[in-house]
């Protein structure tokens, strides 16, 4: 089976083999509490206080305070309180303050959520100040400049998590002292560690906190340096562990973890240099360049990170990129790791006065220090197959006409949907309700499949096609007398290789039936589809049959299509879903099961591993269900249905063809849970 290339090291990395075996002695062998005097507690001490001492030396602590917590989150807490409660005792003792809590727009949302917690408990009510960046992501040093005499607490990061984008942290410490704030300054030091040289005793940072298991130790320890003299509050309470900083016994076997991680880090003979890692991102970066025509990278490589690169693809969306990359089992995630499930574009790249089709499409691929050679290679040569997906299913541009499609395709954005339908033999197709934002998609779709478009139509009057014909140009005739809906002035109806489309009005309003016309008419037993601008299903009933599927302009809840018959009786989410060993069985007791893969056709294509545990798996994208939910549907009234099941990268797609097909009263109908992701199957290409 193909391994996966893991390219998403700023969210977490693997934990480092040292760091496992240490964190395996160390509960094993030195599972002592270190705060026990007897023989196995010094042994947990010794251990304690060696880690300590390699992490003061790497990063330049001085006099300044470590302490061992559970990661970043934590350590920023820490800080804003310390921060906060020290400028509440000096305001209360009659001492000046600052009135601003200044923090940087592309900060981890775990400053300003902290700022704006601490600062309602502690009733101070200060006023948070977003600093702006400009296109680079650097800071607005002079405006900086302005507040920093108001400021009372300053929040930069050494590196940022998306973008890699290092802050000329030595500028901010100049203009601080320039203009005499007297700020605390606290420094997001997550990115830096192992990635920036850092001597902290030696700068005027107050607070930095750190995060293991972005170096390679294991999620649940970090780090939160003080400098000496800075103002500190515990934030836990209790038995007076590290040294009273933060009590609660501590996490031996993470922080052994994080000791072999620090030691190797120290002793230069792990991980890669600068130059290496530079080598390998230019080498990613001309590989997309190659693999996606027109791709953007989102930030200057000469001041960033040389593990990260950022970037968006015209026309392609943030999900559409993870989805091709996920299929070819290259990692890669779209912004930051703890908001990528939320679908919005990237604040990181909003700040940075990036274009929404950039902020809202990039895609964050980061690898670790301890990357190699080979496996940069490997990712490269995946990169290239999944552009050759890409430009296969007509997502980008090609040199090559693919091979045209039959029947109809769903394209959708935001709850709105578009309806192409095709037809190979003749290369010409029908579009059905364009929307605004698919121009470009239906244009790269007709031109890279050659098609001629015979009618662009709406179900609603006046809506302007001017944009799309302009877009399509000789793909489409531009001086053909239409109506207020397109409709050709020419007939009553548009053939289309073996089916016909029929135009029914309806008040203000249109609708659209498709099937296969006998004697010049449409009977309602030969209507397949109808198109509708609004749930019309009694409007159509007298015009359509049980098997009709209504084809809707808007799909907020994910339905793709409707059945002109009843609904059947919904199943519960859990009734559809099959995991790995229940999918076994009913592969065993039903021989006669398709296997479907709801993925999108770039998907199926970049896939690496042939065969489905000696099954074919059947490409059939939630794009083009509604065609294949006809088919389905006919042969289930016919006779036994033949059973289905359904599954996709994560086993969300594939519920909702399940649940498609259930609801038209397709009862065998099933999701594999956890899709791929969780139950891999080998797939047929």
């Amino acid at each position: 089976m193909t391994t996966e290339i893991y390219l998403d090291g700023n969210a977490t990395t693997a934990v480092l083999p040292a760091a496992i075996a240490a964190a395996a002695d160390a509960m094993g062998q030195r599972y002592g509490n270190p705060s026990s005097s007897h023989g196995t507690g010094l042994k947990a001490k010794v251990l304690l206080d060696q880690t300590r001492a390699c992490a003061l030396r790497l990063l330049g602590v001085g006099d300044g305070r470590l302490m061992f917590n559970s990661g970043a989150t934590e350590g920023i807490q820490t800080a804003v309180l310390s921060a906060l409660v020290a400028l509440r005792e000096r305001r209360e003792r009659g001492d000046a303050i600052g009135n601003l809590l200044v923090y940087g727009a592309t900060e981890h949302k775990a400053v300003p959520e902290s700022l704006a917690h601490w600062n309602r408990l502690l009733g101070l009510n200060l006023t948070l100040q977003k600093l702006p960046v400009d296109q680079d992501g650097a800071h607005d040093l002079a405006l900086l400049r302005q507040w920093a005499p108001q400021a009372a607490l300053v929040c930069t990061m050494a590196a940022n998590n998306e973008t890699g984008i290092v802050t000329n942290l030595a500028a901010i410490e100049v203009l601080l002292a320039e203009t005499g704030s007297a700020a605390y300054w606290l420094v997001d030091c997550v990115q830096a560690l192992g990635k920036l040289d850092l001597d902290l005793a030696s700068t005027r940072i107050d607070y930095a906190p750190f995060s293991g298991h972005k170096l390679y130790a294991p999620k649940g320890i970090g780090m939160l340096y003080v400098r000496a003299g800075a103002p500190f509050t515990p934030l836990i309470m209790g038995g007076g562990q590290e040294g009273g900083l933060r009590s609660g016994t501590e996490n031996m076997a993470g922080i052994a973890a994080l000791g072999a991680v620090l030691s190797a880090l120290e002793r230069g003979d792990t991980f890669r240099s600068h130059h290496q890692l530079a080598s390998f991102r230019a080498r990613l970066a001309d590989s997309l360049r190659a693999a996606l025509p027109g791709v953007v990278f989102n930030h200057p490589f000469d001041q960033s990170l040389p593990t990260t690169l950022n970037f968006s693809v015209p026309g392609l969306s943030s999900r559409e990129l993870m989805d091709v990359f996920d299929a070819a089992q290259v990692r890669v995630s779209s912004g930051s790791a703890c908001s990528a499930a939320k679908a919005a574009p990237s604040y990181v790249l909003d700040a940075m006065q990036a274009p929404l089709w950039r902020s809202a499409g990039a895609i964050r691929m980061s690898f670790g220090p301890l990357a190699d050679q080979a496996t940069i290679e490997d990712a490269c040569r995946r990169i290239e197959r999944c552009g050759a997906a890409l430009r296969a299913s007509c997502l980008i541009p090609s040199e090559r006409t693919a091979a045209p499609h039959d029947g109809l395709l769903q394209l959708g954005v935001e709850g709105a949907c578009s309806w192409l339908v095709l037809d190979a033999a003749s290369r010409s197709c029908i579009v059905i309700d364009p929307l605004p934002d698919m121009t470009s998609r239906i244009e790269s779709y007709v031109r890279c499949q050659n098609y001629q478009v015979q009618a662009i139509v709406c179900t609603s009057p006046g809506i302007d096609r001017s944009i799309l014909i302009s877009a399509l140009g000789r793909h489409v005739d531009s001086h053909a007398a239409t109506d207020a809906y397109g409709w050709p002035a020419s007939g009553h109806a548009i053939e289309l290789g073996a089916q016909t489309l029929f135009s029914v009005a309806d008040g203000a309003a249109r609708h659209y039936l498709l099937g296969t016309a006998v004697d010049a008419a449409l009977p309602p037993q030969a209507v397949r589809f109808a198109f509708s601008a609004r749930p019309a299903v009694e409007a159509l009933r007298a015009l359509t049959c049980a098997h009709t599927l209504l084809c809707p302009t808007r799909d907020e809840h994910n339905q793709f299509c409707v059945g002109m018959a009843a609904p059947a009786t919904p199943a519960t989410p859990a009734a559809l879903q099959l995991d790995r060993a229940a999918l076994d069985a009913f592969l065993q007791e039903h021989p006669d099961t398709e296997l479907i893969d709801v993925r999108e056709p770039y998907e199926f294509a970049a896939t690496s591993t042939p065969g489905t545990a000696g099954r074919g798996a059947r490409s059939v994208p939630l794009s083009r269900l509604a065609e294949h939910a006809s088919e389905w549907l006919r042969g289930a009234q016919q006779g036994t249905p033949t059973p289905l099941v359904f599954f996709c990268r994560s086993g969300n797609r594939s519920l909702k063809a399940a649940q498609l097909l259930r609801r038209l009263g397709h009862a065998q109908a099933y999701s594999l849970s956890g899709g791929l992701a969780l139950a891999p199957l080998a797939h047929a290409a």
